[in-house]
Parts: structure tokens; sequence; C-alpha cells
């Protein structure tokens, strides 16, 4: 087991994760990232970007994480290939969290970049169609399907807003919901009834994706009516699933504050934690926006705070010592 020490130690290696990592760096903090599961976050599993300023063409993910990585190596980030099993946070700075690997990595602050996952269906072709006319961000992806007709699955909050945003790419959107009645805030409700390019197909799950992901994509979707199991097709070209997200916040329940969803919740207008010098920065703790570029944001703001704290810690330690 080898111990690594370092005054930044950071969890997630998303957009969120390696900004604050590059701010980190250049201000002398020289970070750790320890990448887990999915080096790169949810961009490596995405195809095209066309949204993230200062591209003017279409880019790859993939490619946009890669970059933001050399970027934070050549400014003096530590890349870890582990998964973080366990943390320990309660005695205050500095904080210990351990490896898949049986490391140990010690770190004066804490940034937490762990980011979310978009909750999937589970059914046939849905992944096979991933990024060829399934999706699971309307903002993310709903440019690209400009005058096609569109579905959104689910019946919250997250689901009626992708399909009010979608109305302004397509005039076709329906909304498909397994029950009889939708979850989401009367407000989004109203606006939703009241868009004439919305409808809404109501007793109805998913059953599969159809479509041929070599040859055009999706084509449609399979039905099945939740009260008489009528199976049915619905034809179109993007289906967007909006069901809800998972943040990965499992290693920190009972550790810090969160909301009834799991987010982590941090003070307003900052990224910090309810325990000092833990920083909390991109879908970790957001559930309103979820894009790279307010991930990469929060990233920033994660790293100019801890940077506050770390100067408050150290003026506090030389204090003591010279009280000795």
């Amino acid at each position: 087991m080898t111990t690594h020490t370092t005054r930044m130690l950071i969890i997630g290696s998303g957009p969120a994760g390696l900004s604050a990592a590059i701010y980190g760096a250049r201000a002398g903090m020289e970070p750790i990232v320890v990448q887990g599961l999915q080096p790169g976050g949810q961009l490596t599993i995405t195809t095209d970007v066309e949204n993230y300023p200062g591209f003017r063409d279409v880019i790859q993910g993939p490619w946009l994480m890669q970059e933001m990585q050399a970027q934070a190596e050549h400014v003096g980030t530590r890349m870890m290939w582990d998964t973080i099993t366990e943390v320990d946070i309660a005695g205050g700075s500095p904080f210990r969290a351990k490896g898949d690997s049986g490391d140990e990595y010690v770190g004066d602050v804490l940034v937490i970049a762990t980011g979310a996952q978009a909750k999937w269906l589970g059914v046939p072709g849905e992944e096979a169609l991933s990024g060829k006319g399934v999706s699971a961000c309307a903002t993310c992806d709903g440019f690209f399907y400009r005058g096609k007709k569109v579905a959104v699955i689910g019946g919250g909050n997250t689901a009626v807003e992708e399909a009010l945003y979608l109305t302004n790419h397509s005039d076709d959107v329906t909304l498909i919901h397994r029950r009889d009645e939708l979850r989401a805030e009367k407000i989004l409700q109203d606006r939703l009834f009241a868009n004439p390019k919305i409808s809404v197909l109501w007793n109805k799950r998913v059953e599969e994706f159809l479509g041929d992901p070599a040859a055009g994509g999706l084509t449609g979707l399979k039905l099945a009516d939740s009260q008489t199991g009528e199976i049915s097709e619905f034809g179109c070209e993007g289906a967007f699933v909006a069901i809800g997200h998972a943040p990965a916040t499992e290693l920190f329940k009972g550790k810090l504050e969160m909301d009834d969803s799991g987010y982590l919740i941090v003070q307003p207008g900052t990224t910090k934690t309810n325990v000092p010098g833990v920083f909390a920065c991109g879908d970790v703790m957001d559930h309103t926006y979820r894009q790279a570029v307010t991930a990469a944001g929060t990233g920033c703001m994660a790293a100019l705070d801890a940077e506050r704290f770390l100067g408050t810690l150290e003026f506090a330690r030389e204090e003591a010592d010279a009280a000795e």
C-alpha cells in the first residue's frame, strides 16, 4: 500500500474535476485526481458536442476530455487510475480516502466531482442506439433533431422540461408516460398542456427502441399499454429518456448533507459543503443545469474556494505554532 499526499485531493475526472485540477495546479496546490470508474465522466460516452464554448465545429466528447486531462497534467496535476471505496472526513483536514487498489490518498482539502448518471430504462435497443437517436439530455442533443419527430419518456419535472425545451427545435413532440397522470409540478403541467406542439401518450411503457445503429439510427419505439398490455409502435427519429439522474454520492451518505435525491448540498453561491475543507462541484451538486460548461465553472469555483480555505488553514497553523 502506498500513501499519496497532496494539498488538494479531487475525486472524479469529468469537466468539474479536471477544471478544479487545472485551477488548483496553477495555484500551486499540486492536486491529485483519482479518476474513478469512468475517467473523463459522461462526456466520454458523448459523441457530437456542439455547445461547449470555444469550438466553432462539432467536437467529440472523448477528445474534449483527453484535452482537458492533458491540460491538467501539463500544469502539474497527478492523475491516478484508481476508484475510491472509502472516505474519512469526520476529523477534518487532512482528509483521507482509500482506493480500490489499496492505496491511500490524503489531502488538506477534498474536492468531490463524482458526477451523476442519467437513469435509463434498460430495454432492448437503448444502449445500441444511444447517440444514434436515443439521448438522456434534450439540452445537449435537441439541436440535432431540428424539424424532426421526437418523443420524451417520463412523467416528472425533468420530462416535462425536456419536452418544452424540444419545442424550440421540433413542432412534433410527444411525451410518453406509463401512468395516467404526471408527477411534474402543476405550473409545468399547465405549460405542457397549453403547448400546441406537444401531445401526450398516457399509460404507455417503452418495451424496445427500434432501428439500426449502422443505418440511420432510431426509427421508433415499441410500446406496451400499461393497463391492457396491448403492443403498438410509435415512429420517431429522436427519443429522450427523462426519468431522472442518480448522483454518485454513496460514499458520502451519513457524512455530508444531501437533499432527498442524494445530491450534495452546498452553501448558495459556493461549492462549500457542511464540512469545512470539503467542496463539491459539477453534477454531484447540480440537479438543475447538468451541462459540461456549468460543471467546469463550478470546478473552477471549487478550486478557488479550496485555495482560500487553505490560506486560512495555514495562517491558523502558523499562529498556533507561534503561540507554542
